[in-house]
């Protein structure tokens, strides 16, 4: 490299970086990150002056410029992956690890083979410092070129050689800390975990169940003078962050195998005597211990390691029954720094322990029910302990450790990977009918509105996110008085338009699922209830929809849609818009589909439907309609006759609007209403009701068809 003046980076040499070009501006950085003794501060601020110079880089070649990693030597590139040295801080390692990213973007293949030198050169010189950067380096960079980096763990001879490594007399912990951090990120590669588990699952198990006394029983035995020497009882024995790091590996590996059957001793080629091994349920309970009586110092193994063993259903039966440890991980997640790797793994597990299946359409049951069949070990069955009723469980035992206002706590400062994990659980509590009012007690419902208000819409990640916000904030509004919930820094108009984006398809999947569509008009229904004002918000933003959903082909969603139709024209200012102004044609088409529906086969639609003409024959204008319609009588009638009384209920009260209505109106209805035969059904529905009001509804019906009153 070339010779740079090295004075340290003063106020005076910062000023001038700015007359410096890029390649110089480079080497001066380098030549600053290369002597000892600086400051962190120092470090990070040449780090990042480093990072944002190859950040940039990386357009200044599109435009022809020469790029600057031309004077990055591999001294140079050591320098940078030495910083990711666990000896370091975490800063300084955080802002390495930004640095060898951008560099490995921008120097491409140049960079790999320079990195893949350090590496292979630092394994080959064997000594303990070296092994430390080697791992480190290979850790750090797994996420970042995870191609590149399983290239150099699985080249030959370098996984076998960390037994011998590991099962070394006397241990350095901070070699074996680097290795198992190594494996640890090398577990996310599947050839990587595949040749792990074939190489180091001995060794690992070793670590794991480590009996202290029995090594220092041994050394005893073998050495007697063992006693004499300081600190040789620490230095033969793994450390327990290391025994926690290898449960760790150990958990990953196996909770992404299927349970193994248990061998066959009748067969002659099995071995009397099996090998012993940690089970998935043996290492959870190990870390539900680590957390419940160490919070402190083994935290991140014990959360990491359960975030991969509750994807097994026997351990997030087992995590659920457990009241204690729940509650230390309410108070883990609460403690957790924002949009840390401990916050995203305590959220991991309550995800896990609270997810419900994706529900099928039958088209996709029947194939996994013939999947199922086609299948002769059965590997394919689920497992019962992840059906609905047992998840609904565990939910509700979550839901009682606190985690809630937790979760609207942390929210605020999360990322968007946490944000879309906590959504995902507030949307399996909110299944479960009777939870729903403590959830928007405790701050569920702002939570779900800001947070499908502030993801960005346009970026595709988000969408499902936000709609499964939407789907969460319609089931809690379903069961839930909006008067309860709303005011304040929270007004009941905010949640409309989330709700209103769930009426509509979802355009990432090929199969509408109804179900978001039909909870959003139910809620939709409990909102229009409260006031005009929601009820004119309501229809600004979303009555197309809603009138396109009154013809639906699905009874559940047009009768829905019709509930919520009849809530809105309970809004005078919404029923003269939108019905009954008859001079209009859209409003005499909405009334023909409207009165239509109080003929339709279901009888929850026919009721809605009956609802809304109640409120809508106080206008002549809409009576005069009804009565001329070919039909129009003889439906309200029908009503009348039906043998569900809430529906008699509602076909009287329409029709004695209709033959009370003065003027001409009330003349032609009365007309129509006699022709129909009204009077004979209606003495019928006195006889046959036992509910007083629809009797004397009927009644006054009568007396005024017959000019009695």
């Amino acid at each position: 490299m070339a010779s740079v003046s090295t004075t340290a980076p003063n106020a005076h040499t910062r000023a001038m970086h700015n007359d410096l070009g890029r390649e110089d501006q480079t080497l001066l950085l380098f030549a600053h990150l290369m002597e000892g003794g600086k400051e962190d501060d120092e470090t990070v601020e040449s780090l990042g002056k480093l990072t944002k110079l190859l950040n940039d880089d990386v357009e200044a070649t599109k435009k022809g410029e020469k790029s600057i990693t031309a004077v990055i030597d591999s001294d140079c590139v050591d320098t940078i992956l030495c910083y990711l040295d666990m000896r370091q801080t975490d800063v300084v390692r955080g802002h390495a690890a930004l640095c060898t990213s951008a560099y490995l973007k921008a120097a491409g293949e140049d960079g790999s083979k320079k990195l893949s030198a350090f590496f292979l050169d630092r394994i080959q010189r064997g000594t303990y410092d070296d092994y430390i950067v080697a791992f480190c380096v290979a850790a750090t960079i797994f996420p970042i070129v995870p191609d590149l980096t399983s290239e150099l763990f699985l080249s030959e001879g370098f996984l076998p050689s960390l037994g011998p490594l590991m099962r070394r007399k006397w241990k350095s912990r901070k070699v074996e800390t680097a290795c198992l951090e190594m494996l640890n990120a090398a577990c996310m590669h599947s050839h990587c975990r595949e040749a792990v588990q074939k190489y180091c699952i001995d060794w690992l198990e070793e670590i794991v169940d480590q009996d202290t006394e029995q090594v220092v029983e041994s050394m005893y035995t073998t050495d007697p003078d063992t006693a004499t020497q300081e600190g040789s009882v620490s230095m033969r024995r793994h450390s327990i962050h290391v025994q926690n790091l290898a449960a760790v590996v150990l958990t990953k590996l196996r909770a992404v195998q299927p349970d193994q059957a248990p061998p066959d001793l009748s067969d002659p080629s099995q071995p009397r005597i099996q090998p012993a091994t940690t089970s998935v349920e043996d290492l959870s309970k190990k870390f539900t211990q680590m957390l419940i009586k160490d919070p402190e110092h083994s935290s991140q193994s014990s959360v990491e390691g359960l975030a991969y063993a509750s994807i097994r259903a026997k351990v997030k039966e087992d995590l659920a029954g457990d009241p204690q440890f729940l509650k230390s991980l309410v108070k883990t997640l609460e403690s957790a720094p924002p949009r840390s790797p401990l916050m995203y793994g305590a959220l991991s597990i309550f995800l896990n322990l609270t997810q419900y299946r994706p529900a099928l359409t039958e088209e996709q049951k029947r194939i996994s029910q013939l999947k199922a069949y086609a299948d002769a070990v059965g590997k394919l069955q689920p497992d019962p302990l992840n059906d609905n009723e047992h998840v609904s469980a565990r939910c509700k035992r979550v839901f009682e450790a606190g985690l809630t206002p937790v979760l609207v706590t942390i929210s605020k400062t999360s990322s968007v990977a946490s944000l879309t994990l906590i959504i995902s659980i507030l949307n399996s509590l909110s299944m479960t009918p009777s939870m729903r009012g403590p959830l928007a007690q405790q701050g569920a419902v702002r939570l779900l509105i800001g947070a499908w208000t502030n993801l960005p819409e346009g970026d595709p990640k988000n969408m499902t996110v936000r709609r499964t916000a939407a789907q969460a904030l319609a089931r809690i509004l379903i069961s839930t008085n909006p008067m309860l919930v709303f005011g304040g820094s929270t007004p009941i108009n905010t949640a409309i338009r989330p709700l209103v984006h769930i009426l509509l398809p979802d355009q990432t999947v090929d199969t509408r699922d109804l179900l978001p569509t039909f909870e959003s008009l139910m809620a939709l229904t409990n909102l229009a209830a409260v006031d005009d004002d929601t009820r004119r918000t309501i229809v600004r933003v979303a009555w197309k929809d809603i009138e396109e959903l009154l013809l639906y082909n699905n009874p559940r969603i047009t009768t829905a849609a019709v509930e919520l139709v009849c809530n809105i024209v309970q809004s005078p200012e919404q029923a003269e818009a939108l019905f009954a102004d008859t001079s209009k044609p859209q409003a005499q088409t909405r009334l023909k589909i409207l009165v239509a529906l109080a003929d339709a086969e279901d009888a929850a639609t026919r009721s809605a439907a009956g609802g809304a003409l109640a409120a809508l024959t106080g206008y002549e204008s809409v009576v005069k309609a009804i009565a001329e319609r070919e039909r129009g009588p003889e439906i309200i009638l029908g009503l009348c006759e039906d043998d569900n009384e809430d529906l008699r209920h509602r076909g009287v009260f329409v029709l004695l609007n209709m033959v009370a209505c003065e003027g001409q109106a009330g003349k032609l209805a009365r007309e129509k209403f006699l022709s129909k035969n009204a009077v004979e059904i209606l003495k019928t529905v006195v006889t046959r009701s036992k509910r007083r009001e629809i009797v004397e509804l009927a009644v006054q019906s009568l007396k005024l068809m017959l000019g009695k009153e």
